[in-house]
């Protein structure tokens, strides 16, 4: 399942005040912020959806083009884990080993593969697991 995508824009600010129309026609409202200083990317993200959940990010860390991001949900810690190793196998590069994420949330436990195009795809679990549980 997909658990969301993201785009780079160029100033997330006037991006985010036409995604909070454009998107309002549909149901979906802002979310989330989170301002360069909070997440260390050195740009500021917005995240839309519904019922709580955001699945479509727009931030400016990143030059348009480059920002091209999509997560996939998946069951548990150890896929993320998998998903990671199998990434790197295939020639991936390592874009942020499997951990808890806690500026994504309390429970966000993801890792990233940049893709042989620079295509930024994550595996992220919401979860809760006991650290024994994860090897």
């Amino acid at each position: 399942m997909i658990d969301h995508v993201g785009f780079a824009v160029s100033d997330a600010e006037r991006s985010g005040e036409f995604y909070d129309l454009l998107l309002g026609a549909i149901g979906f409202s802002r979310l989330a912020t989170i301002p360069a200083a909070e997440n260390g990317s050195g740009g500021t993200a917005h995240g839309y959806g519904r019922d709580g959940d955001a699945c479509f990010w727009i931030g400016d860390k990143e030059q348009v083009g480059q920002g091209t991001h999509i997560a996939f949900r998946v069951e548990n810690r150890a896929m993320v884990q998998a998903f990671h190793a199998a990434g790197l196998a295939a020639g991936g590069t390592d874009q942020g080993a499997p951990g808890l994420r806690p500026h994504y949330g309390p429970t966000y436990y993801a890792a990233f593969i940049l893709d042989p195009d620079g295509l930024n795809i994550e595996a992220v679990c919401h979860r809760t697991e006991e650290p024994s549980a994860v090897t």
